[in-house]
């Protein structure tokens, strides 16, 4: 069974190939830069969703040829990370979240691949948008860690690049909101579409605008994550094993 790893925010290839391979893939909505390496003898993809540079703002990532190309690969599963702030105090910078519902409050993203263009309609049902098999495996994997692990919460994406207001977040948080982030959607929805397994380990970076007294810097996102990125791309390997697809 194929799988591939998404990295967020400040989310780098930790070192744990024996061998990779940088590839651009040809797909109907565009090209996607895609790394495929060997662990353990297993083949496994990695996708730097803001690309190799780092240079891709949330509202332009092509989305659609990233699933696409990792489809076309043969993926079957795919964990995706995600650097987000938290909407509650009891959800704490440092923390993990497993998110198993989302809010969409993006505007100006093509996200889906039943857009009329291939003169095919199809409503997709999304009462469970990320996978309880996967969800599962990674909550097992990541006991094994020294974390503090939310088993699930709500997702509210936004358009970004700009961070949200603090009447948003208000609005956000009394819709039910955990949560926000700018890149779960319409990635989890894409993959959805085309058959492809997926879940999100977010990790808690910030707090929400209002929700303390303090500004939010990006250059604060980037610290957290990469105190942590390693453990993440371990976190995920070990959820691979425990499903099965090492």
């Amino acid at each position: 069974m194929s799988f591939a790893v998404i990295g967020g925010t400040g989310f780098k290839l930790t070192d744990v190939f024996d061998e990779s391979v940088k590839e651009l893939i040809d797909t109907p909505y565009g090209k996607a830069e895609i790394t495929s390496g060997d662990y353990k003898g297993h083949k496994i993809y990695f996708l730097a969703r803001h690309g190799f540079a780092h240079t891709i703002v949330p509202h332009l990532i092509n989305y659609q040829a990233n699933i696409w190309s990792l489809k076309e690969l043969g993926v079957e599963s795919i964990y995706a990370s995600a650097a987000v702030g938290s909407l509650s105090k009891n959800i704490k910078p440092g923390d993990f979240i497993l998110p198993d519902q989302f809010l969409d409050f993006t505007k100006s993203r093509r996200c889906t691949f039943f857009d009329g263009i291939n003169k095919e309609l199809k409503h997709t049902d999304m009462t469970e948008p990320y996978d309880k098999q996967l969800r599962i495996a990674l909550t097992k994997a990541a006991k094994e860690k020294d974390i503090r692990l939310h088993p699930c919460g709500t997702y509210v994406c936004t358009e970004g690049p700009r961070f949200e207001t603090p009447a948003e977040i208000k609005i956000f948080k009394q819709m039910g909101a955990d949560i926000v982030g700018m890149t779960g959607v319409p990635e989890v929805v894409l993959a959805k579409e085309l058959g492809i397994k997926y879940a999100t380990l977010a990790i808690i970076t910030n707090y929400a605008a209002g929700i303390t007294d303090s500004k939010l810097t990006f250059e604060e996102c980037l610290e957290e994550i990469k105190k942590r990125d390693k453990l993440v791309m371990e976190i995920f390997m070990d959820a691979a094993e425990i499903g099965g697809m090492l």
